[in-house]
């Protein structure tokens, strides 16, 4: 076994090996998830389109509805980068990428394909294996630290989650871990009290700025390397002074100081990098947009529900049964043996970190790597409890510290062992461990995890079992939210029905208010108005309609509220029936 493992082709195959598993998960079942709303934003600017093409306050057609997921051959990125800005919040550069990777595929049936959308952040996902290799190698110097990093994050069910959705996050991570490697070996040369490389320095900055270009969260990742540095610097001067801070003198490092310089050199570089992108930010910022985090009503559940969020973002970067399973016996089945597993994981690591911490050779990577994850957790807490927006709500945002975690736990269970340690248990927990998250990315592959935020093949068939005559399916406009949500149902029905069948109308009611209240709403009246044009008989949905129907639409009415309102992921309906004038009277 020796032998093998110090073969020159052993380690290079193995990352093979890793970096097949991840590609297999990552793209199997890639376009069997229904798309959601995020995800068509990402289709429309990406093919240089508008969802300023959808009209309002009146009924469109399914294929106007759509209207803007069609490929337009005279668009270029210069289009993407306009739409994006005066439409959207997030800056352009994955953008420009999926429309030129876009056109690598045909349209299926005029429309742009969703697994070739998908497919790059996919691949993107598959490029963080290696990656995260290198960074485990950098900060660790163990190729079996690496390898087993690189094996945790190629069956993340987080991971996965992230990678298998048409959004920036696949990307964001790649720019993640390189800023990461970036970091480690800055704090490397500054404990061996020697310059960083210029070069080294140069990619640094060109880094953090590709990756401001990518998501504007990724500023969180840039404020907790600073955290990690001031947190590394903290430490330093209590071991030069006894302990005794504010007795420090750069002096006493004559090459320490010069080193920082170089640091604070990449500070200013990356500072401006950032700049660039405010007026941009301020220019495309909705905060109507973003009022799904903010927590304007200060409860017991705004205070305690970031706690549970948390834990279960991080939870899931290792694990995750199919706890969101259609069988309930199933889904106990899940917990159980999650809490079962924790109990028997949790300990393993908490036990290897302290010998990280306590072993020179790996003190430095475990302190920088484990200081810019709890830097992370602190910061979001600290903008959710002190700011009011809750990051904690959008697992996905955990993106900004996620690669840090394989490589810490990888190193907990291979370095983290005592000289009395029995080595057979320590594999033996490998590679349970390993098998765990292995079953957790199959169980997001097959949508038993990590479902979709919106579910409109659970939404329309209820639509067309209730509805034997034409439907017109109503909501309240307030953002391009909104026109995705509609979008979403209508994609599904092309998908599973196509254009033959009687297809549904929609109805985008604007209203400047995300919800409205009392007698006068916009997207009421023009509700009452469109219905009283419409020929009968017809079914009338209102889906996620957040405007009062007073007393009813003209004409129609709902037999049995409990039978004709359902709810499902993302979406919540009323059903009425619109009869002819003849028919109620009679």
């Amino acid at each position: 076994m020796k032998t093998l493992f110090s073969h020159r082709w052993f380690h290079p195959v193995l990352l093979l090996v890793w970096i097949a598993i991840a590609a297999g998960l990552r793209f199997t079942n890639l376009e069997g998830k229904p798309p959601w709303t995020d995800e068509f934003a990402t289709l429309v600017f990406s093919l240089g389109n508008s969802f300023k093409a959808v009209p309002l306050d009146q009924v469109i057609s399914l294929e106007t509805l759509l209207g803007p997921l069609r490929p337009n051959p005279n668009a270029g990125a210069s289009d993407v980068i306009q739409h994006l800005i005066t439409e959207d919040h997030h800056p352009p550069l994955y953008f420009v990428l999926v429309h030129w990777w876009m056109q690598l595929f045909p349209a299926r049936d005029g429309y742009v394909s969703l697994w070739a959308a998908r497919s790059l952040a996919a691949l993107f996902g598959v490029f963080s294996i290696p990656a995260t290799y290198g960074l485990a190698f950098v900060a660790f110097r163990s190729q079996f630290v690496a390898q087993l990093a690189a094996a945790l994050i190629a069956v993340s069910p987080y991971g996965i989650f992230l990678t298998q959705e048409a959004r920036h996050y696949g990307l964001a991570i790649i720019w993640v871990i390189a800023s990461l490697c970036c970091l480690v070996v800055a704090v490397q040369h500054l404990n061996r009290q020697k310059h960083l490389p210029i070069w080294i320095a140069l990619c640094w900055v060109g880094v953090n700025s590709l990756g401001m270009a990518t998501h504007y969260f990724f500023s969180l990742t840039l404020l907790t390397q600073a955290i990690a540095l001031i947190g590394y610097a903290i430490l330093k001067s209590n071991v030069a002074t006894d302990r005794k801070i504010q007795d420090w003198k750069w002096g006493k490092f004559p090459n320490l100081h010069a080193s920082w310089w170089r640091i604070a050199a990449v500070a200013a570089g990356t500072f401006v990098g950032c700049l660039v992108w405010i007026p941009v930010w301020q220019t495309s910022h909705n905060s109507q947009m973003t009022q799904w985090i903010m927590t304007n009503n200060r409860t017991i559940l705004t205070a305690i529900n970031p706690i549970f969020q948390s834990l279960a973002a991080w939870i899931t970067m290792v694990c995750l049964l199919p706890v969101e399973s259609p069988s309930i016996a199933v889904m106990l089945a899940s917990g159980l043996v999650m809490l079962v597993f924790f109990i028997f994981a949790t300990p393993i690591v908490y036990r290897g970190v302290k010998v990280l911490l306590g072993q020179s050779e790996t003190r430095l990577a475990t302190g920088i790597l484990g200081g810019f994850v709890l830097g992370a957790i602190a910061l979001f807490f600290s903008i959710t409890y002190f700011l009011g927006t809750d990051l904690t709500r959008g697992a996905r945002y955990n993106f900004v510290y996620f690669p840090a975690v394989p490589v810490l736990l990888a190193a907990a269970l291979t370095l983290g062992k005592k000289a009395s340690s029995s080595a057979s248990w320590q594999w033996r927990s490998i590679i349970i461990i390993w098998i765990m998250g292995l079953l957790s990315g199959i169980t997001v592959v097959n949508n038993l995890g990590y479902q979709k935020y919106y579910r409109p093949d659970m939404m329309l068939p209820v639509i067309q079992k209730a509805s034997s005559v034409p439907v017109v399916i109503a909501t309240t406009h307030n953002t391009l939210v909104q026109t995705g949500e509609m979008m979403g149902l209508a994609w599904e029905f092309k998908r599973t029905t196509g254009l033959q069948k009687s297809p549904p109308q929609f109805l985008l009611a604007h209203q400047m208010a995300d919800r409205c209240e009392g007698t006068n709403c916009p997207a009421s009246i023009t509700l009452q108005q469109t219905i009283a044009q419409l020929p009968r008989p017809l079914d009338l949905w209102l889906v996620n309609f957040k405007a009062p129907v007073q007393p009813e639409p003209l004409n129609c009415f709902a037999e049995d509220t409990s039978q004709y309102q359902t709810s499902v992921n993302g979406y919540s309906a009323r059903l009425y029936h619109c009869l002819e004038a003849d028919a109620e009277a009679s």
